[in-house]
């Protein structure tokens, strides 16, 4: 197992299809979906940090269930993917690595994070 963050930003393919809501931005779609997980992706990194030493797999796999979905929908791929295999781990039973799964996915949130906060930079920004 890795737990290197991807480094990637968002996908593409994903945020075109949030785009196709609202092809000619006026409704500002993105930036609103954007900024929701932004803010929902803030609240779960902080109720991570205080699952770390609490011993509470199906807490953790709850989080990693409640997040796999958006994050894949707003193209943080690799946060998905590692929210599907930390909820399945837990699930089936591996609280050894409990702490370590925790961790995953708060860096590969934060990465995340970084970028859709750069994305709705580059929104604000943009005329």
């Amino acid at each position: 197992m890795t737990t290197e963050p991807a480094r990637a930003s968002l996908d593409p393919i994903a945020l075109d299809r949030l785009r196709e809501l609202d092809p000619d931005g006026r409704h500002g779609v993105v930036r609103r979906v954007l900024s929701t997980f932004e803010i929902s992706l803030a609240q779960i990194l902080h109720q991570l940090a205080a699952e770390i030493g609490q011993g509470r797999p199906s807490a953790v796999a709850d989080i990693a269930h409640k997040l796999k979905s958006s994050s894949a929908a707003v193209g943080a791929l690799a946060l998905s993917q590692a929210c599907a295999e930390v909820e399945r781990r837990q699930r089936v039973g591996a609280p050894a690595q409990l702490d370590d799964d925790v961790r995953r996915l708060i860096t590969e949130g934060e990465v995340a994070l970084q970028s859709v906060r750069a994305i709705l930079g580059s929104l604000i920004s943009s005329p």
